[in-house]
């Protein structure tokens, strides 16, 4: 089956597939977050739950060192970088895809040199500095929309049907006197970048100041929610108009992601105007993020106050973002959202996928336990074994004290790389595998099953690496491939991973033992 895309996000030294939706997990070293500010300020505390994301299934950590709640109090970029950097250098260190969440270049800067593969500017790279950072640099960029969406207007009339009915409001007020706005706010200027008037937007949006809306009547039919022109207008042409800039300055095309803003200077109608577009969003040729985890439009929509339970609304808005063509959802809860993504996009989405699967016995019947493991793994639901390689045996390597029978399995699944883990271990478990301590799971063992690569997937954390991370040292993992490819080397090499000579590999092979029967 074809693929819908083969579209990358290209970030920094990773390339990010889109070929199913990716998470963004919010990391804020932040004291006044709005829905969990303190609990990650301390650098340590921070990273561990970085971490624990990634293993929860993550794919991009974003760190925040500056609160952009309605309300907010800036920070300098000094004190940003102070709670930002030790973090985003142990993530980059694990391996992880990093974005920093900042509108100051030198932050951003700063964070670059360090390996942070995005930044995501929420106001929308408005600054020239912080073009010329990416315009310098590699990163991934994400344009974010902040402010206000449709020009001041009164209610207009309209024809909707064939009664040639028009609504006028009747008490359209008359304008406002020179200097003021809504409500007798002091005029805005909206020619002013973002960038200078931010904390103006946020403070207008945490009292509900907004233009007013232009709703749609006919007759004595009311429509729920404000015209999406005026809306979809502004919020489209500002993004576009910033991808222009970035791409004029020398930021590639595929470098750039649209974000339209929810929550920031938008009250709930217009948010949900601006979700229920995003296939429009999506049609500028752009990856579009979703990031509304725990905003007020989700507690609106679902009735639920208290930011921090909204997680199961934020879910459920994502989902319909990713049927509309959505690839980055950025929230707080990644077990939750993940455990949703995998299971909707399992069903809804056909993506059978190519996978590698290295086998090691070194007790009892080695190459009867690798038949009964192949068996078992060709039963994991969504997934079938395609092709085996002979059984090899190998040199002890990493702490073993035995030779190891070797072989790998090469199979297609639709499963998330977690979910084909955890079916994996599974496997492990049901052959008896037993994991002594003290041995870093490098004891005597039944069976193991190493998933090495998985097309399109690039992953760090403590539960999995992909690629695995001694996939190109590994004679028994490189030499048995030769049976499923022509090439591994130049296969692999091509996917990222460094091969190193034969005379400097692990695990050496000695034998070849045969086909290995599992049917």
């Amino acid at each position: 089956m074809l693929r819908e895309t083969f579209e990358t996000w290209k970030c920094g030294s990773h390339e990010v597939s889109l070929s199913r939706p990716r998470i963004m997990g919010i990391l804020n070293v932040t004291p006044d977050s709005f829905s969990d500010g303190g609990e990650n300020l301390d650098a340590k505390d921070a990273v561990r739950r970085g971490l624990e994301m990634l293993d929860q299934g993550a794919d991009i950590i974003d760190v925040g060192g500056e609160s952009t709640r309605p309300g907010f109090t800036p920070v300098t970029p000094e004190q940003e970088a102070e709670r930002v950097v030790p973090v985003v250098r142990e993530l980059v260190d694990a391996g992880a895809v990093v974005s920093v969440d900042t509108r100051h270049p030198e932050v951003a800067r700063m964070c670059a040199r360090l390996g942070a593969a995005i930044i995501n500017d929420v106001t929308g790279f408005t600054d020239p500095a912080m073009v010329e950072m990416a315009a310098e640099t590699e990163v991934g960029c994400v344009i974010m929309h902040a402010g206000e969406v449709a020009p001041r207007v009164t209610r207009r009339s309209v024809t909707l049907d064939a009664q040639v009915q028009r609504h006028r409001d009747a008490d359209a007020e008359e304008p406002a006197e020179e200097g003021e706005g809504e409500q007798g706010e002091p005029a805005r200027d909206p020619r002013l970048p973002v960038s200078d008037r931010l904390e103006e937007v946020m403070e207008r949006s945490a009292r509900g100041i907004a233009n007013p809306m232009v709703r749609l009547s006919s007759g004595n039919r009311q429509f729920t929610l404000p015209d999406e022109g005026p809306i979809m207008r502004q919020i489209m042409g500002f993004l576009g108009d910033q991808a222009r800039t970035l791409m004029r300055a020398g930021v590639a095309h595929e470098r750039i992601c649209i974000d339209p803003g929810a929550g920031f200077g938008k009250q709930a109608d217009e948010d949900v105007v601006i979700q229920r577009a995003t296939q429009k969003m999506v049609s500028m040729g752009y990856p579009v993020m979703c990031a509304i985890s725990r905003k007020r439009f989700v507690g609106a929509i679902s009735g639920i106050h208290e930011a921090e339970r909204r997680d199961v609304a934020t879910i459920g808005a994502a989902l319909a973002a990713v049927e509309s063509g959505a690839r980055i959802l950025r929230v707080h809860d990644v077990a939750g959202l993940s455990q949703a993504l995998s299971g909707y996009w399992a069903v809804a989405h056909p993506d059978p996928r190519r996978a590698f699967v290295a086998l090691g016995s070194n007790v009892g019947d080695r190459l009867g336990y690798l038949g009964k493991a192949i068996a078992l793994i060709n039963q994991i639901p969504l997934t079938a074994v395609v092709n085996v390689s002979h059984a090899y045996e190998s040199d002890p390597a990493y702490g073993i004290a035995t030779k190891v029978a070797n072989c790998v399995i090469e199979l297609r699944s639709e499963l998330s790389p977690l979910s084909l883990l955890d079916a994996l271990l599974g496997v492990e478990d049901q052959l008896g595998r037993q994991r002594p301590q003290g041995m870093d799971g490098h004891g005597p063992r039944t069976i193991d099953c190493d998933l090495v690569w998985m097309e399109g997937e690039v992953h760090a954390g403590a539960r999995l690496s992909l690629p695995h991370p001694g996939l190109g040292e590994r004679d028994f993992v490189l030499v048995p491939m030769e049976d499923l490819m022509h090439d591994p080397t130049r296969f692999l090499t091509h996917a990222g991973v460094h091969v190193v000579p034969p005379e400097e590999r692990v695990g050496r092979i000695r034998s070849d033992l045969g086909e290995i029967p599992w049917q």
